[in-house]
């Protein structure tokens, strides 16, 4: 799957519409625990947590991750938004949960 598939799918809002996106996304992973993310993480893929908070960021910033992806429409604060954009990880919203998601990625 595109990244721009997905930041241009109905059911996703992309927050940060200042970064430009190309690339495939190999690979989709759905983990909340930021040390096993940090452990099996591969670069470009697609990750999916309910985690919000700024580290999720510097996370996928350190592994080069694709994208993340907040299920079941969870916003980021606006400090880890900002972190997103300095750091130059698009971050999706969706108001699909995990399982969704997942279906979505295994269509394509």
């Amino acid at each position: 799957m595109q990244l721009s598939d997905l930041i241009h799918h109905p059911d996703f809002d992309y927050l940060t519409p200042q970064l430009a996106v190309t690339g495939d996304i190999p690979h989709v992973r759905s983990c909340d625990l930021l040390s096993w993310v940090m452990a099996k993480g591969q670069k470009g893929e697609a990750w999916v947590t309910v985690q919000t908070h700024s580290n999720i960021v510097a996370v996928a910033s350190l592994l080069e991750l694709g994208c993340i992806i907040l299920p079941e429409s969870l916003q980021p604060d606006e400090e880890t938004l900002q972190k997103a954009l300095s750091s130059e990880v698009p971050l999706l919203s969706t108001s699909l949960d995990t399982y969704g998601i997942m279906q979505l990625f295994f269509q394509t």
